[in-house]
């Protein structure tokens, strides 16, 4: 890359203005300065030569470039790499460009990304794990440094437009909020537009969607056909229309990135239909099947082993028929989900080669940011947020409500069978860095106007660090040494366009580190050692005993699959690589080692100084996510609000936070107060009031007595003007409330309380002066 820069620097080209040579902009301290004055300055504008300032261009012939990921899709699920899905429009682009099977991912969301689109590991970049567990360590903030600028910061300081649709999950969770700072939200780091969410998952029948900025409610509800992959593919077909039609010769950047396939798992139920009864057969079965297609097709060596289904696995036949009749369901949807998203990328393609664009569009199509997700748990579940915050719900609530998996009403998430199935052949499933069920994804490169191979297949070792530095060196862009001042971080990765055109040729990375919640590994030189710690769908109390975790060893140059751990026979070798792995995790800021998970997701441990303990907010119109509001349960609090009612009384929504699955909602109905506590369908509460509301200035208020149990139970109390005005218990509760925000005023996106789903938002008709949360002793 620093050869590129140098060459960059000294280029001169002919200026068409002045026929004079003009010194190519220094494009390796970014932003680009501003062009030197080059006409003539007289004592009048008619003995003076104007020269005004051409504005910045890519160099001559870069290229489109469209980042695709995906998300939770494992090796073994997609046709296109011998699974059981489906996706004709990942098959055309790998037939007309070329197939990676040892391309690799970190095994969970935000570290990817982060290390994607910064060309650098998640350590050095501050992401070793998502937002949502952010940590005061430097490997493990989620705060992307200043060093470490992003690709598309590059592209569009460069001359590109750029823009990113979909799943984001790169913004440090404190930020996530109308104050912002809004630096390191999507359009504070290189794109010029945003069209998504910010957090690791959404709704897709009810999104929580930013526009740049801005919070935005969907354009139409599910039963007009909303759905979010679909809306975000619009969105983006119309970006790159509209930057074509404005500007005919500047190239873009689109990141397009799904949300699908993580959970929630949701597919319109025309795509559901369609594979009703395919996986009749079972988890076990399928990989099976997986691999002997995978084998057919060449996608895998021929000699690769089906690795074992772990002990902690069930097996299919094991299963009762109630179980498999719901664990089919789960699947169905969830392919369905897959072949959903397959089509609405499709349709993205579609109009580029309708446009005449794709020829000359570098396509970079990552088939998932980490293996498919374990985190449904054993037996699946109907509410995968409830899985998230360590609340199984039981094989019984998917069976009782097995016709609404994957609609509107669910939450679904497979159970560990499945997910291990889609993984094929390899052991384990997101979140498990060390083995290559979590970290080995597909991955298809098409650019017909750069590369002439066509449908090959590339078995060179990759990571996903590598993509910035080939995105560069297909646009002929050095690497920045310097961004807005700041000095750069050397980029980590290596260009893999040297692979375009040379099948054979041999790997240019030869060491890469993996680790995940102290799952971990190491590639070197064709050999990986490795330790699993913990199963991923244990969430919380892993404990301790990482430091004692056993180490396998694998030469996956001869062993594609981890088949044939090889630690007792070479312990130097292990030795040595265990060795090697300590120095890339001093070097890259992977320690301190930490095997928690879902403990991390408490907000506070993302907060400096004192903690707060009361809030206050003030009129009809508050909307925060819910990280950024107040920090109520399990602890004793007090909520005090202080209304004006109107003449003829008034109703609505005081302030509440949470979904229409897991929340709490204080409103007003039939002039009286009613505080209702949702829990899943397991713990829900409403609590009526005694008293109304007279005319007038009125204080509501509640307060919550915790007893201390380790379901976050206790006693409510609700209050008009001091007057008690009716009590009862929470049965449950939690610190965090799923996916959507805290509000004054109004339910905004799905109703906390059935009793209110008929009436919109159930804005507070009254005026709300002042609502004040204060935690008690």
């Amino acid at each position: 890359m620093r050869l590129l820069c140098l060459a960059t620097i000294v280029l001169f080209v002919t200026a068409p203005a002045f026929g004079q040579s003009v010194e190519q902009p220094n494009r390796v301290n970014l932003p680009i300065a501003d062009p030197a004055f080059k006409g003539k300055i007289g004592e009048t504008f008619r003995d003076s030569v104007p020269s005004f300032p051409q504005p910045l261009r890519a160099p001559e012939a870069s290229p489109n470039v469209l980042l695709i990921l995906l998300d939770d899709v494992g090796f073994g699920m997609c046709s296109t790499f011998g699974g059981p899905v489906a996706t004709p429009h990942l098959d055309q682009l790998a037939d007309n460009g070329l197939k990676y099977n040892r391309f690799h991912t970190t095994a969970l969301c935000s570290p990817t990304r982060g290390a994607l689109l910064a060309g650098r590991n998640h350590h050095s970049v501050a992401t070793g794990v998502i937002i949502e567990m952010g940590t005061g360590y430097p490997g493990y903030t989620g705060i992307i440094p200043k060093s470490t600028a992003l690709v598309s910061e590059t592209l569009r300081d460069n001359g590109y437009a750029t823009a990113m649709f979909g799943k984001w999950h790169n913004t440090p969770e404190p930020d996530i909020s109308p104050a912002g700072p809004f630096d390191r939200w999507p359009t504070g780091l290189g794109f010029d537009y945003f069209y998504g969410f910010n957090q690791g998952e959404t709704h897709q029948y009810y999104p929580t969607i930013y526009r740049n900025t801005t919070w935005v409610p969907q354009p139409k509800s599910p039963e007009a056909g909303y759905h979010f992959t679909a809306d975000m593919t619009d969105e983006a077909i119309a970006w790159t229309r509209n930057i074509r039609a404005a500007n005919p010769d500047k190239p873009w950047f689109n990141y397009f990135s799904t949300s699908g396939i993580h959970a929630p798992h949701h597919a319109p139920k025309e795509w559901r239909d369609k594979f009703v009864g395919m996986f009749d057969h079972g988890w076990d079965k399928q990989r099976e099947l997986t691999h002997a297609k995978q084998l057919e097709i060449g996608i895998i060596p021929k000699l690769t082993k089906l690795t074992p289904r772990p002990e902690s696995v069930p097996s299919w036949d094991s299963q009762p028929a109630d179980a498999r009749k719901v664990y089919c369901r789960l699947m169905e949807n969830y392919a369905a989900y897959m072949a959903y998203t397959d089509y609405e990328v499709g349709r993205l393609l579609d109009s580029l080669r309708t446009s005449g664009e794709l020829d000359n569009t570098l396509v970079m199509y990552i088939v998932g940011d980490n293996g498919a997700s374990a985190e449904g748990g054993l037996e699946g579940t109907f509410s995968e947020i409830a899985s998230l915050m360590g609340v199984q719900l039981g094989l019984q609530s998917s069976i009782e409500r097995i016709d609404e998996i994957g609609g509107p009403s669910s939450e679904p998430h497979v159970p560990v069978g499945w997910a291990w199935a889609m993984n094929a052949p390899f052991q384990w499933t997101k979140q498990v860095a060390s083995h290559f069920g979590g970290t080995r994804n597909p991955m298809v490169v098409h650019w017909p106007s750069g590369i002439k191979a066509k449908g090959e297949l590339r078995e060179q070792f990759h990571h996903v660090i590598d993509v910035v530095p080939t995105i560069l060196e297909a646009a002929g862009i050095p690497e920045p040494t310097s961004v807005n001042g700041i000095a750069q971080k050397p980029i980590e990765g290596v260009s893999m366009m040297y692979s375009f055109d040379g099948g054979k040729v041999e790997d240019r990375r030869k060491t890469q580190y993996f680790e995940m919640a102290t799952n971990r590994a190491i590639y070197h030189d064709g050999w990986v050692a490795c330790s699993k710690y913990g199963l991923p769908w244990e969430t919380a109390g892993r404990g301790d005993g990482f430091m004692t975790a056993p180490w396998e060893l694998y030469n996956v140059d001869d062993d594609f699959s981890q088949a044939n751990d090889l630690a007792k026979q070479f312990p130097d070798k292990l030795k040595e690589l265990q060795q090697a792995f300590t120095e890339q995790a001093k070097l890259y800021d992977v320690l301190p080692l930490d095997p928690r998970f879902s403990e991390r997701m408490d907000p506070s441990l993302r907060v400096s100084g004192k903690p707060v303990t009361s809030w206050n907010y003030f009129g009809n119109n508050v909307w925060l996510p819910e990280p950024i509001g107040p920090k109520l349960y399990p602890r004793a609090h007090v909520v005090s609000a202080d209304l004006e009612i109107p003449k003829g009384g008034a109703e609505g929504v005081v302030t509440c936070v949470g979904a229409f699955s897991c929340g709490w909602s204080l409103y007003v109905k039939d002039s009286k107060p009613t505080f209702r506590y949702t829990f899943f369908d397991i713990a829900d509460v409403t609590i009526q009031g005694t008293e109304e509301l007279p005319e007038g200035k009125v204080n509501l208020r509640t307060e919550f007595v915790a007893d201390g149990t380790p379901v976050g139970s206790g006693k409510l109390k609700m209050f008009v003007n001091g007057k008690a005005a009716g009590e009862g218990k929470v049965k449950r509760s939690s610190f965090r409330h799923g996916l959507e925000p805290f509000e004054v005023g109004r339910d905004s996106i799905t109703p906390i309380d059935p009793a209110y789903k008929d009436r919109g938002t159930f804005q507070f008709t009254g005026t709300i002066e002042k609502v004040s949360f204060e935690l008690t002793p």
